[in-house]
C-alpha cells in the first residue's frame, strides 16, 4: 500500500469508530425502547407487585434496625429538634402535632439524599430490583432503572414522650406527583439501600441538632 493510501485510511479511521460508537449507542437505546413496549401493562403490574413485596420485607426490616432513637430531650423538644434536622435536608414541613408529636415532611426525590448519594445507592439495588421481576418480564428487566423523578419522599416522624427522654420513629414512603417516563407502575415502598442510606443521613443530622439542643442555655 502507497503512504499516500495508507494515510488517507489513517485518516477516516478515526471517524468510522466515532461512526460505530455512536449507532452502537443508538442500537443500545432502541433496543431498550423496545424492550420496555415488550411486556404487557399486567405483566408490568405484576413485576412491580412482586417489587413492592421484596422491598416491603427489607423495609420492615431495615425501619426495625435503625428506625428509631431514643434522645434526652422532651417530646416538644425532640419535635423541634426533627423538624429542623430534615428541614435543613430539604424537606419542608406539611404537617405536625406537637400534642401528639406527629410530623410529616416532603421533599422532590432523592432528597434528602444527593442525586450523587442517590446514583450510589440505587446501583446497590439495581441487582434485586431486576431479579425481583425478571420472571414477570423476562429479558426486558434488564433494561429496568430507578426514576426518581416525578416523586416525592415523604418522612414521617412520631415523638413517645418517656420519662426525662423521648422515642424518635421514622416511616418512609413514596407519593407520586407526575406519571413515570417509562410506563412502568410506581412501586410503594423504598429500596433497601436508597432507605438506609436516607435513614443514616437524618439520624447524622439529628444527632448534631440534639446536641446542639442540649448545650443551648
Amino acid at each position: 500500500m502507497s503512504s499516500a493510501r495508507r494515510s488517507d485510511v489513517s485518516r477516516r479511521w478515526p471517524k468510522r469508530r466515532l461512526l460505530c460508537s455512536a449507532l452502537a449507542l443508538t442500537s443500545i437505546g432502541a433496543l431498550a425502547l423496545l424492550a420496555q413496549g415488550c411486556a404487557s401493562d399486567q405483566q408490568k403490574i405484576n413485576a412491580i407487585h412482586a417489587v413492592n413485596q421484596g422491598f416491603r420485607i427489607e423495609y420492615e426490616q431495615i425501619l426495625g434496625e435503625v428506625g428509631k432513637r431514643r434522645v434526652g430531650l422532651s417530646q416538644r423538644e425532640a419535635l423541634v429538634a426533627l423538624r429542623v434536622t430534615l428541614s435543613g435536608l430539604g424537606l419542608h414541613t406539611e404537617a405536625q402535632d406537637p400534642d401528639l408529636g406527629l410530623l410529616a415532611c416532603a421533599g422532590p426525590a432523592p432528597r434528602p439524599l444527593t442525586d450523587a448519594e442517590w446514583k450510589q445507592a440505587s446501583e446497590q439495588d439495581t441487582p434485586l430490583l431486576r431479579t425481583l421481576i425478571e420472571p414477570h418480564v423476562g429479558f426486558v428487566s434488564r433494561f429496568v432503572q430507578f426514576e426518581p423523578q416525578g416523586l416525592d419522599v415523604v418522612i414521617s416522624g412520631t415523638v413517645i414522650a418517656q420519662g426525662n427522654s423521648s422515642e424518635v420513629s421514622l416511616t418512609v414512603r413514596l407519593r407520586e406527583i407526575s406519571p413515570p417516563r417509562s410506563g412502568w407502575p410506581r412501586r410503594e415502598y423504598v429500596a433497601p439501600h436508597l432507605l438506609r442510606a436516607g435513614l443514616d443521613k437524618i439520624w447524622a443530622a439529628f444527632d448534631q441538632e440534639v446536641r446542639a439542643t442540649l448545650t443551648r442555655p
